[in-house]
């Protein structure tokens, strides 16, 4: 019995390695082999996105698409360059010194200038453009400029006038920078509690600082865990660095949304995110956006869980986070807002921190940390090619050639400031954050705070529906402010330096003064609202173009079906006035102009073929079938929504799209 089982099934076996070895049978496993490999991703990037995220992000590519087309229609892609060099040409109007006192220096001078003429046309370039070159000073600005004050920048000064001329990337010739590089490091590994053997590198800032790690994670996969087809997981508010570093590196990056009354990442979306391809998990403190903090303890469980890596994205943090507790505001305040929870090494599944020196640091633009729990994680950021011609070729980040006296301002200021130094300066900022939001909370009932912040970093949005964050947002500006417009949801933000301390109260004036304006008669001209007010609509324009572009398709074989029958649908005239219908709110919408010009050609076309047939006047026509550009912003009138109304609740459209 044993023996024709097993006759039995060696005959299967050769039979079926027969089928497989034939060209037909190793194209059909082929086939089946692509097939199931594409579904096993579709499957883990619906359980990752979701099937509704999956389906906006399809319509988003499709709309894409159909806007790219409509762009290479010759009319349309000179009347849209036409626009952007408007657009352009307004930029540099306010960016770009003109006029007949301004001197461009375009080539080199036949003959070399004295310091003197040097400081001179330096002081004119500071106020070409009509602002006061210190205006920065006066502290009405969010983040941007983290400056420690007069004796700091000395120091920084003094730093790089003496290591002016050094690279790292030749320590045997610079071994001082090379020893101040690793103490940096070294005292950023201190401050954020990393176990011993941890390890780092000094980068440009945030974002090489951001790539590198991705890099990092990337290599360590594919050399640990054989993954060919790296993920990662960030939040919706993660910096867009991430994002910028999956682009450069060839990583599929899951944006999972946050908590909108918390505004940290969704936990338990994370987890379903989660696939044998993950490679990363990413929690942020501070965030930018709004200036909350992750979950790292949540994620740090799913990290170790799934052995993956977890980047804690302490850019903005900086020297600010570290400090909170022994400033004693680590457990926010009587009602138990601002709290912080733990974020650093000290939570075991954290693999690597990014930190910039540049910013709360108060270290020279153009430097950074990146830190790992150990040299082995670390050594996958390493480049090294030990074949090329030109001798051994290695280094530790992107940069080879690397700016040695930014290096040396650092370590001189940390070495200034001192751990003390620092808590002040911690306690101070974090003060006046707090501040603003307690009197935004407290005093201002149109506003609220997004989440609950505990550094430097706080974003308000209206609760009010007669108040704009973003007219807010411009009414400060025209105060002398100069903050952060934010999306979903629109609201603004300020990031509070050493510069925002002695002006809180006037920010505070300035801010219930704003709200009271932008309620009061809102302009709805600012630069806020311009660039971004108008967002919301896209999708609403791209929904139109969709609609229309499916009813001409509709009415194209309508037609077509009707010729074919002799005779002439009496109710066809439904056609034009819902295309037309599209046509008019196209234009109400004005920003996107070539779909409302493609519409219209169609309806002219229309027109053409059955006269009289429209009920959209002549007026409304230009010379050559272009529409007519009505005025606003997204505004709809009551004419045009009653005409929508009445007809999509008609039976004749029923019927065009019911009929084959």
């Amino acid at each position: 019995m044993t023996s024709t089982t097993i006759s039995t099934a060696r005959s299967a076996v050769k039979q079926y390695a027969s089928i497989l070895l034939t060209l037909d049978g190793a194209k059909s496993a082929l086939f089946y082999y692509v097939l199931l490999t594409h579904a096993v991703r579709v499957k883990r990037h619906l359980r990752a996105r979701g099937i509704t995220a999956s389906a906006k992000e399809l319509y988003t590519w499709i709309s894409q698409q159909i806007v790219h087309l409509i762009l290479r229609i010759p009319s349309t892609r000179k009347k849209v360059a036409a626009q952007m060099d408007a657009a352009i040409l307004g930029m540099e109007n306010r960016l770009v010194p003109k006029g007949a006192n301004v001197t461009r220096h375009l080539s080199l001078p036949s003959e070399g200038k004295s310091l003197e003429w040097i400081l001179s046309e330096m002081d004119k370039m500071d106020t070409e453009t009509g602002n006061a070159a210190d205006s920065w000073k006066q502290g009405k600005i969010s983040g941007a400029v983290y400056h420690g004050g007069d004796d700091i920048s000395n120091i920084i000064i003094a730093a790089y006038s003496r290591y002016c001329v050094s690279n790292p990337l030749h320590p045997d010739v610079f071994p001082g920078v090379r020893k101040m590089e690793a103490e940096i490091v070294a005292m950023c590994l201190k401050m954020y509690r990393a176990p011993e053997g941890a390890a780092g590198a000094m980068t440009s800032g945030g974002t090489e600082s951001i790539i590198m790690a991705v890099k990092t994670y990337r290599d360590w996969a594919r050399s640990v865990k054989g993954i060919k087809h790296p993920e990662m997981i960030v939040s919706t508010t993660a910096h867009a660095a991430f994002d910028k570093g999956a682009a450069y590196l060839g990583i599929k990056v899951h944006t999972i949304p946050i908590n909108k009354i918390t505004r940290q990442i969704d936990i338990a979306h994370v987890k379903r995110a989660i696939n044998p391809n993950t490679i990363l998990l990413v929690g942020s403190c501070i965030n930018f956006p709004d200036g909350n903090q992750d979950d790292i303890e949540a994620l740090s469980v799913l990290a170790k869980k799934y052995k993956l890596g977890l980047h804690v994205d302490c850019c903005l943090g900086s020297f600010i986070v570290p400090f909170l507790e022994s400033a004693g505001l680590s457990k926010g305040d009587a009602k138990g807002r601002y709290r912080l929870s733990p974020f650093d090494f000290s939570v075991d599944g954290v693999t690597s921190i990014s930190c910039d020196t540049h910013k709360y640091g108060f270290a020279p633009k153009g430097t950074s940390v990146i830190m790992y729990r150990s040299m082995e994680l670390r050594r996958f950021q390493y480049y090294i090619n030990a074949i090329w011609p030109g001798g051994v070729y290695a280094s530790p980040s992107i940069s080879g050639s690397r700016p040695g006296a930014l290096i040396a301002g650092t370590w001189a200021v940390m070495q200034h400031i001192g751990s003390e130094g620092y808590r002040s300066s911690c306690r101070e900022i974090v003060l006046a954050a707090r501040t603003i939001a307690d009197a935004i909370t407290d005093d201002i009932p149109e506003l609220y705070i997004l989440g609950n912040p505990p550094a430097s970093c706080i974003a308000f949005g209206s609760r009010h529906p007669g108040v704009d964050p973003l007219e807010v947002g411009d009414a400060m500006r025209r105060r002398g402010w100069h903050l952060n417009a934010l999306r979903e949801p629109k609201s603004v933000h300020i990031a509070c330096t050493r510069l925002t301390v002695p002006v809180v109260e006037t920010f505070i004036a300035d801010l219930k003064d704003a709200v009271r304006e932008s309620k009061g008669a809102p302009a709805g001209k600012g630069t806020m609202v311009s660039l971004y007010g108008t967002s919301r609509f896209s999708l609403f324009t791209l929904s139109l173009s969709f609609l229309a572009i499916f009813v001409r398709l509709v009415a194209g074989r309508k037609m077509r079906l009707i010729r074919a029958r002799g005779g002439f649908l009496p109710r066809v005239w439904h056609v034009y006035l819902l295309s037309d219908t599209l046509a008019l709110l196209l234009q109400a919408t004005y920003y996107i102009p070539p779909i409302s010009l493609v519409l219209y050609s169609v309806h002219s076309s229309l027109r053409t073929s059955h006269p009289g047939a429209s009920v959209i006047p002549d007026y409304f026509c230009l010379p050559g079938g272009h529409a007519q550009s009505l005025c606003g912003f997204g505004t709809l009138t009551a004419d045009l929504n009653t005409c929508i109304g009445l007809y999509l609740s008609s039976a004749p459209l029923r019927d065009l799209l019911s009929y084959t």
